[in-house]
């Protein structure tokens, strides 16, 4: 038998943690003195050491760690463990690299001389244009390009042709910023007649007077965009009229570098 010294050595385990363990009951000494209390050990607990060390190590906590301890022996459940707490790893690292990404972003925008940093905001009127559209409620604004996907699909082999000018938009419907169960509409500018498909419609889009800031590079820029666009609005007597749409110019279908992105915000307007 090991003192708990000893077992706290050889497992690499403070005392203070196997402590903790025997209240949880996650690794219970192999016997306690019952005048010392003094806990004592077996060599044989080493492999459940470290399967707990190992498994705090991947991130679980320890009620988790109880419940594949109790399954360890079930190669199946032990896999569907491991492999639902690697999906939220890979959740995780995602969301770090898109921090990371935003304060790149932002740490550059600062090195830049502040003129580069301002965005040029016009007003101008987008022709009432010929276009194939897909509008659907889609679960979050990210899932925009499952749209793009559906256009494609349904129009393969259609020999559609782009309209001039040719415009690739993505019509943001809802009054407001929505978290989920967004209504987003896209349109891609054609030229000539085709049959609608399942979802895909060919209308005519009216012509549209609209605030407008072209810039390139992420889509991590769209907040400063919109601060833009506000101000320009707001000093120079004009009114927002409608749903906000994005021109994509260069888009994630043209370069998959996101500095290459060339997009048009554009949000409809009136003169107050």
């Amino acid at each position: 038998m090991l003192k708990i010294g000893e077992f706290s050595k050889l497992s690499r385990i403070s005392i203070r943690m196997l402590r903790r363990y025997d209240e949880v009951g996650l690794l219970t000494p192999e016997t306690t003195d019952a005048f010392t209390g003094y806990r004592y050990y077996s060599e044989y607990q080493l492999p459940a050491a470290n399967r707990i060390t190992a498994l705090k190590q991947m991130g679980f906590g320890l009620a988790a760690i109880a419940e594949i301890l109790r399954c360890w022996d079930d190669p199946t459940a032990l896999e569907r463990c491991l492999a639902v707490k690697r999906a939220e790893v890979e959740t995780a690292l995602a969301e770090e690299a898109q921090r990371l990404r935003l304060l790149d972003t932002a740490l550059e925008r600062l090195r830049k001389d502040e003129d580069n940093m301002k965005y040029d905001v016009t007003v101008k009127t987008i022709p009432e244009r010929c276009v194939a559209s897909v509008r659907q409620v889609i679960s979050n604004y990210d899932r925009e390009g499952d749209l793009w996907g559906i256009y494609c699909q349904e129009t393969a082999g259609m020999k559609i042709q782009d309209g001039e000018p040719m415009f690739c938009a993505a019509v943001y419907h809802d009054g407001e910023y929505k978290e989920s169960d967004v209504d987003v509409e896209i349109q891609r500018s054609v030229k000539g007649t085709y049959p609608d498909t399942e979802h895909v419609k060919f209308k005519t889009a009216p012509a549209v007077q609209a605030a407008s800031a072209t810039f390139r590079g992420s889509y991590d820029q769209i907040g400063g965009i919109n601060e833009a666009v506000a101000a320009w609005v707001r000093e120079n007597g004009w009114a927002f009229d409608g749903p906000m749409f994005n021109i994509y110019h260069i888009g994630p279908y043209q370069t998959r570098n996101p500095e290459e992105f060339l997009t048009e915000v554009c949000y409809p307007v009136r003169k107050e």
